[in-house]
C-alpha cells in the first residue's frame, strides 16, 4: 500500500543460499517474491527479516518488483498458469477480484496488511495562502481548489482505482461520475501511477518540485514524511482528508504454477509472523495484520485515523470494475 522506497534502484536481489531438496540431499531453492515497485529490494528492516526467513529455512528470496499494484496484477494475469515469480505480495480488495478471476493464485491469498487511501495535503501552501484544506469529496470540487489536485489513472493505479472507489460509494451509481465531471472542469489532473503523483507532481513529498498540494495518497503518508526527511524534522510537512478515504486491505500468495510450491507457501506463512510484520509501519507504512506487532510512536503519531472510511464489498467490485473504469475512462480523459 504505501509505496516508500520507490527511489530504490535495482529490479531484484537475492537472500540467502541453499535449501533441502525433496530427496533429502541439499540443491538451490530460490522463491521468487514479485511485488509492486516500492518493495524495497535493498537493506531495511523488512529485508533484514527475509534474511532471517532464509537462515531459519536455507530457502533463498528473490524480489522482483513488476510497477504499480495495477500493472503488477495485469502482468500475472497475462502469465497465469507459468508465472515470473512464486509468491506475490501486494495485490490490494480492489484488484483482487481480478486476480481471482485470471486464476493468478494456486489457491487462497492471504491478508498481509491493511491502510487507508486519502487525498493529502501540502500544509505549508495552504498556510501560505491562507486557504482552508479540503476535508471532503464536496471541498474537492469548489473552486478554491481548482488546478490543485492530482489523481491516479484508476486503470493503472491502486490508490486510483481505490480512490475512484470511493467516489462511487460516496455518490452512487446515479452521481458519481457527475462528480468526476465536476473535478475535471475543476483542473484534476491525472498520472499514471502513485510514485509519479506524490513524488513529481505533489508539492508537499520530500524533495519534490510539484505545484500540486493536493494529491491521492495514504492516510500514513505523513509518517513517512517525518521518517525520510533529510535534514529530519519533528513535525510532518503534510495532513490529511480523513473526509476522502478508502479502506485498503493487501494480500500476498503462491502463484499457480510455481514449481516450489512448499517453499512458497512456506514464505506466505512467514509474510504474516511477527518478525515481518513488525517491519511492515515503517518501511511499507501500513499496518500489520499480526495482532501481536505493536506500532512505532512516529506512526501512531502522525499517521490519520479516519473515523469512517469508504469501502465496498469485492463482489461488487469484480461485478463492476472494468465497466466503472471504462465509464471513468469516458469521464475525465475522452
Amino acid at each position: 500500500m504505501r509505496r516508500w522506497i520507490a527511489s530504490i534502484t535495482g529490479a531484484a536481489m537475492a537472500l540467502g543460499f541453499v535449501a533441502c531438496s525433496g530427496d533429502g540431499g541439499t540443491a538451490p531453492v530460490t522463491v521468487t517474491l514479485v511485488a509492486y515497485d516500492s518493495f524495497p529490494t535493498e537493506k531495511t528492516p523488512l529485508n533484514d527479516a527475509l534474511a532471517t526467513f532464509t537462515e531459519d529455512t536455507g530457502i533463498t528470496v528473490k524480489i522482483v518488483t513488476a510497477g504499480d499494484a495495477g500493472a503488477m496484477v495485469s502482468k500475472a494475469a497475462l502469465t497465469a498458469g507459468n508465472p515470473e515469480g512464486d509468491v506475490m505480495w501486494g495485490v490490494d480488495n480492489t484488484l483482487l477480484s481480478a486476480a481471482i478471476d485470471a486464476k493468478v493464485f494456486a489457491g487462497e491469498p492471504t491478508q498481509v496488511d491493511f491502510g487507508d487511501v486519502c487525498v493529502n495535503y501540502d500544509i505549508a501552501y495552504f498556510t501560505q495562502h491562507d486557504l482552508q484544506p479540503p476535508g471532503t469529496f464536496d471541498d474537492l470540487a469548489q473552486p478554491e481548489y481548482k488546478d490543485l489536485l492530482v489523481v491516479e489513472n484508476p486503470a493503472t493505479s491502486s490508490p486510483g482505482l481505490a480512490f475512484m472507489l470511493a467516489t462511487i460509494d460516496k455518490y452512487g451509481d446515479a452521481g458519481w461520475t457527475q462528480y468526476w465531471r465536476t473535478l475535471r472542469s475543476n483542473g484534476v489532473e491525472v498520472v499514471d501511477s502513485w510514485e509519479t503523483a506524490y513524488y513529481e507532481r505533489f508539492s508537499g513529498s520530500g524533495g519534490s518540485s510539484g505545484d500540486k498540494p493536493l494529491v491521492v495518497s495514504y492516510a500514513s503518508s505523513p509518517p513517512a514524511e517525518v521518517v525520510f526527511a533529510d535534514p529530519p524534522i519533528d513535525a510532518a510537512p503534510t495532513g490529511v482528508a480523513t473526509g476522502t478515504c478508502f479502506r485498503q486491505m493487501e494480500y500476498a500468495g503462491v502463484l499457480r504454477g510455481t514449481r516450489h510450491g512448499d517453499a512458497a507457501q512456506q514464505l506466505v506463512t512467514f509474510l504474516t509472523g511477527e518478525t515481518f510484520q513488525r517491519t511492515l509501519p515503517l518501511t511499507l507504512f501500513v499496518y500489520p495484520v499480526n495482532g501481536t506487532v505493536s506500532l512505532p510512536e512516529v506512526f501512531t503519531k502522525f499517521a490519520a485515523v479516519p473515523a469512517n472510511p469508504y469501502s465496498m464489498d469485492p463482489v461488487r467490485i469484480a461485478q463492476h470494475r472494468q465497466s466503472w473504469q471504462e465509464q471513468w475512462t469516458q469521464t475525465v480523459i475522452d
